[in-house]
C-alpha cells in the first residue's frame, strides 16, 4: 500500500508541476551543442522510435530520453524500458561495472553485441578481454542515440558475441555553430558530477571542419560501507566535410576507479542485513578475521572452531569479530581500476550518387586491475617474530589490451536492389596476470584505488593473440511499392592463441569458424500506418581469449587440446514475426519470436568466484526460447504522453548437464534459464509544457533464478519507480537563455530488493542460500543538475 501511495503522490507532483494553460504550445528546449533539434509535439516517436520500416524488432532512444536519467547514468539504464530487456545494477546510475547485468530475451551480457559508432566494444564483461564497457567508452552526455535490435543486429555489426541482441551506441556530432555546455550535479552520498563541452562550430577557413571537446568528472561515496567510486572522461570528436561525405576522427579517454560492494548470499542477508558490506575502513576487523582463519589452533581435531570453509562451527568462542561467522562474510575492500584510450578515423564517402563507401579504422588500449584484500594468502613474513606483515594481502587480476581494427562497407544502389558488402578485421593482443601485493598489519599501506606495483608473487600470466575476420554481403530488394525483402549472409573466423609467461604451460590455438550465417527478412507496408515484418537470423559466438573465462580458463593444456578437437562454439537461430502501427498520436509494435540456442557452453564455478578457481567448460546442450513483446507510445495531448512495454519470455534448458562418463552433473532439463524473468512490464508517463517537464517510470520484473536447477536461488519479483522533474528557463535574457534545472529521484518508493544476481557466477543449486552471488539495490537517492548552454 505504501508503494502505491508514493507512486500516486509522484504522479500528482507531475500534475501540479504543469501550469493550467493546457492549450499552450509546448516550448522547445534549447538543444545542447550537437544535439538534434527537439521533436515536434505531435511526433509520438519522441519517447521511443519503434523501428518503422525494419524487417526485425528494433527500437531507438534519442539524446532527449538519455538526458532525462540522473547525470552520469549508463545508457544501459535508459534502455531498460525497452521490451525484452532486463537490466540490474547495485548503484543508482547503472554504471558500477561489477554489478551491471543486461539480459535480452534470455541471453546474458556476454552473449550480446555492443558497438560505439560501429567500433566494437566486445561483450562488455567485467574482466573484458576484447573491449570496454560503454560507461568508459564515452560520456553519457555525448551519446546521440542508442539502437537496440533484440533478435539480431545488422550483418555488418562488428561483434562475434551477438548470439542474442545487439546494442549500437552513436555519439553526437559536433554542432555547426559555436557553443558550450556546462552541467553541475550534486546529490545523495556526497555525489557530484561536472560536465563541460565546447563546440567549435564549422570553421570556414578549414573547409567547414567542426569539432568538440568534453570533460566529465564524477565522484560519489558508496551508499553502504566505506570507499568511493569515481571517473574522469575526456571525449574529442572532429568532423571534416568532404563533398557530400565526411571524415571523422575521435579520441576518448576514461580513468575509472571503483570500490566494490560485497557479494552477498541469501543467508548473509538474513544474518547480517541488506546493508552489510566490506570492512573498510575497519582495518583491525579485516586483520583479525584473516588471522583467525590462518590460525591452525582453530582447526584442532575434536574441538575445531572453524570448518573447512572457514566458518564458525559453534564450538568454543567464535574467533572472528562479531557478527562475522565465515571468512568470506567480509573482506577489507575490493576495487576495479581501469584506464582506457579509444580512438579512430571514419570515412563516409559517396563515390557516385549510386555508390557509397564507409570505413572506420580504430584502436583501443586498456590497463586495468581488479583487486581484493584476500585473507587466504598472508603477506610474506606474517607469523615470524618481529614481522610487521599483515595476515592478508592484495590479490589482483591484471588486464592489458591492445587492439586495432578496420571496418569497411561498400553499398551500390541498383534501383530496385541495394547491394552491400563489407568486412571487419581486428588484431587483439591481450595480457592477463594474477598477482599478490604485501600489506602491513598496523594499517593499510596501499590505496585500493591506485594501480598496485611491486608484487611479491605472480601466480600466472598469459599472453593471448586473437585474430578476428568477418565478411558479409546483403541485397535489399524493393520488390513492390509495399514489399521490401533483404537477404544476405556473413562469415566469421576467429583464431585464439595463447602463450605462457608464468604458470601452467599453455600453448596452441583454438578456432571459431562458420562460413555461412544467413539472415533474411521482409517488411510489408499495409498502408494507413500499418506494416508487417518477419526475419530469420543465424549467429555464432566465438571462443574468448582469457585465463578467467572461456576455453583457456582451465589453465590445462590437456583441457585446451580437448576443447579444440571436441567442442563447438555456441550458435543461435532466431525467428521473428511482428506488426507495427503508427498515426499522429500513437505508435505500437507487437513481435513474436523463437530462438534455438545450441551447443551451449557452461563453465560451472569451482568454489567462490572471487577465489579465482578455474571453471570447467563443456557443451551442455540447447536452450529453447519463445516469447512475445508489446510496446507503444500514445500522446494524450501536446503536453502528456504514455509509454508502455510488456514482455513475456519462456526460456528453458532442453538438456541435463552430462559428463563424458554419463554422470549427470546438473538436472537442468526443462528448467528456467538463469536471470530470465518470465514477465516484464515497463510504464512511463511524461509531461512537457511551458518549460516544465517530467517523467515517472515504473518497472515490474518477475522472479529470477541464479541456479541452473532452479533449486533455491530465486530472487523475488519487484516493482521499482524513478522520477524526473525539471524546468527550462525562457530564452528572454542572457542569464536564463539555455538555463535548465533537473531533479532525479531513483528508487522512488525506497524499495528493498535484490538487484544483481549472478555477480559471483551462477550456481548449480543453492537450497541453503549460501552462494555469494547477489547484490542489493541502492535505497532512494536524489540528484539535482543545473545545466547552462552558451
Amino acid at each position: 500500500m505504501r508503494q502505491h501511495l508514493m507512486l500516486g503522490a509522484a504522479a500528482c507532483a507531475l500534475l501540479l508541476a504543469a501550469p493550467a494553460l493546457a492549450a499552450e504550445t509546448v516550448s522547445a528546449a534549447t538543444p545542447a551543442p550537437g544535439a538534434d533539434a527537439p521533436a515536434d509535439a505531435n511526433e509520438v516517436d519522441a519517447v521511443v522510435v519503434l523501428g518503422q520500416g525494419q524487417s526485425r524488432q528494433v527500437q531507438t532512444l534519442k539524446t532527449e530520453q538519455l538526458l532525462l536519467e540522473a547525470a552520469g547514468s549508463s545508457p544501459l539504464k535508459a534502455i531498460d524500458k525497452l521490451p525484452g530487456v532486463t537490466f540490474q545494477s547495485a548503484d543508482a546510475f547503472g554504471a558500477y561495472e561489477w554489478s551491471t547485468r543486461i539480459s535480452i530475451r534470455g541471453f546474458n551480457q556476454n552473449q550480446l553485441g555492443f558497438t560505439l559508432d560501429g567500433v566494437p566494444l566486445g561483450d562488455m564483461s567485467y574482466g573484458n578481454h576484447n573491449g570496454l564497457h560503454i560507461s568508459r567508452a564515452i560520456a553519457s552526455e555525448d551519446i546521440g542515440r542508442v539502437e537496440l535490435a533484440q533478435g539480431a543486429g545488422a550483418l555488418g555489426t562488428a561483434s562475434t558475441s551477438n548470439l542474442g541482441g545487439t546494442l549500437q551506441f552513436f555519439s553526437r556530432d559536433p554542432s555547426e555553430a559555436f557553443g558550450a555546455q556546462i552541467n553541475a550535479t550534486a546529490g545523495s552520498e556526497s555525489m557530484y558530477r561536472l560536465f563541460g563541452r565546447v563546440d567549435s562550430g564549422a570553421i570556414a577557413g578549414l573547409g567547414g571542419l567542426r569539432g568538440y571537446l568534453s570533460i566529465a568528472d564524477q565522484n560519489t561515496d558508496k551508499w553502504k560501507g566505506g570507499g568511493e567510486q569515481k571517473q574522469r572522461q575526456y571525449d574529442l570528436k572532429v568532423v571534416l566535410p568532404i563533398g557530400e561525405g565526411d571524415l571523422t576522427a575521435f579520441y576518448n579517454r576514461s580513468e575509472r576507479r571503483e570500490q566494490d560492494y560485497q557479494d552477498l548470499s541469501f543467508d548473509m542477508i538474513k544474518r547480517l542485513g541488506r546493508d552489510w558490506d566490506n570492512f573498510q575502513p575497519n582495518w583491525a576487523a579485516a586483520v583479525s578475521t584473516a588471522a583467525a582463519y590462518l590460525n591452525p589452533a582453530n582447526y584442532t581435531a575434536g574441538a575445531a572452531r572453524l570448518d573447512g570453509n572457514g566458518c564458525y562451527t559453534g564450538t568454543g568462542t567464535n574467533p572472528y569479530p562479531a557478527p562475522v561467522k565465515c571468512v568470506d562474510d567480509s573482506y577489507y575492500a575490493g576495487a576495479g581500476i581501469r584506464d582506457d584510450d579509444l580512438y579512430g578515423l571514419g570515412l563516409n564517402l559517396p563515390i557516385t550518387d549510386k555508390v557509397r563507401l564507409t570505413a572506420t579504422a580504430y584502436g583501443h588500449t586498456n590497463q586495468g586491475q581488479g583487486l581484493w584484500y584476500t585473507p587466504y594468502v598472508p603477506s610474506p613474513g606474517f607469523g615470524t617474530a618481529g614481522s610487521t606483515a599483515a595476515p592478508l594481502s592484495i590479490r589482483s587480476t591484471e588486464y592489458d589490451i591492445d587492439r586495432k581494427g578496420l571496418i569497411a562497407e561498400l553499398a551500390v544502389d541498383l534501383g530496385a536492389h541495394i547491394v552491400s558488402g563489407g568486412f571487419w578485421t581486428e588484431q587483439n593482443d591481450f595480457n592477463q596476470a594474477r598477482r599478490f601485493y604485501a600489506e602491513t598489519a598496523a594499517a593499510p599501506s596501499r590505496d585500493a584505488l591506485d594501480f598496485q606495483s611491486n608484487p611479491f608473487f605472480t601466480q600466472w600470466q598469459y599472453s593471448f593473440d586473437t585474430k578476428t575476420t568477418t565478411a558479409h554481403i546483403e541485397d535489399t530488394w524493393t520488390a513492390t511499392d509495399d514489399l521490401k525483402v533483404n537477404f544476405g549472409f556473413k562469415a566469421i573466423k576467429v583464431e585464439n592463441g595463447v602463450k605462457t609467461v608464468v604458470g601452467s604451460p599453455l600453448s596452441g590455438k583454438i578456432e571459431s569458424k562458420d562460413s555461412f550465417l544467413p539472415q533474411f527478412g521482409a517488411v510489408y507496408d499495409l498502408k494507413n500506418g500499418g506494416e508487417l515484418f518477419a526475419g530469420y537470423t543465424e549467429n555464432m559466438g566465438a571462443y574468448v581469449s582469457a585465463a578467467t573465462s572461456g576455453p583457456f580458463a582451465s589453465q590445462s593444456q590437456a583441457r585446451v587440446d580437448y576443447i579444440a578437437k571436441t567442442l563447438n562454439p555456441e550458435s543461435s537461430k532466431t525467428i521473428e514475426l511482428g506488426a507495427r502501427y503508427h498515426n499522429e498520436r500513437f505508435q505500437g509494435v507487437a513481435a513474436f519470436y523463437h530462438v534455438a540456442f545450441d551447443d551451449r557452453l557452461l563453465a560451472l564455478a569451482q568454489g567462490a568466484t572471487i577465489q579465482g578457481n578455474a571453471p570447467v567448460l563443456s557443451n551442455v546442450g540447447s536452450v529453447e526460447t519463445k516469447g512475445l513483446e508489446l510496446a507503444g507510445t500514445y500522446r494524450l495531448s501536446d503536453a502528456w504522453s504514455l509509454y508502455g512495454a510488456y514482455s513475456y519470455n519462456d526460456s528453458k534448458y532442453e538438456d541435463d548437464v552430462v559428463a563424458a562418463d554419463g554422470t549427470i552433473k546438473a538436472r537442468t532439463k526443462d528448467k528456467t534459464v538463469v536471470n530470465t524473468p518470465k514477465n516484464i512490464f515497463k510504464g512511463e508517463v511524461s509531461f512537457e509544457q511551458s518549460g516544465f517537464y517530467g517523467k515517472l517510470g515504473v518497472a515490474y520484473t518477475d522472479k529470477r533464478y541464479y541456479t541452473y536447477e532452479n533449486i533455491g536461488g530465486q530472487a523475488p519479483s519487484t516493482t521499482v519507480a524513478d522520477l524526473t522533474v525539471g524546468y527550462r528557463f525562457p530564452d528572454d535574457n542572457v542569464w536564463t537563455k539555455g538555463l535548465e534545472i533537473q531533479a532525479n529521484i531513483t528508487n522512488l518508493t525506497d524499495k528493498d530488493y535484490i538487484s544483481t544476481i549472478g555477480s559471483g557466477g551462477f550456481a548449480n543449486n543453492d537450497a541453503a542460500g549460501t552462494a555469494q552471488t547477489v547484490l542489493t539495490a541502492p535505497p532512494r537517492q536524489g540528484f539535482v543538475t543545473v545545466k547552462k548552454a552558451f
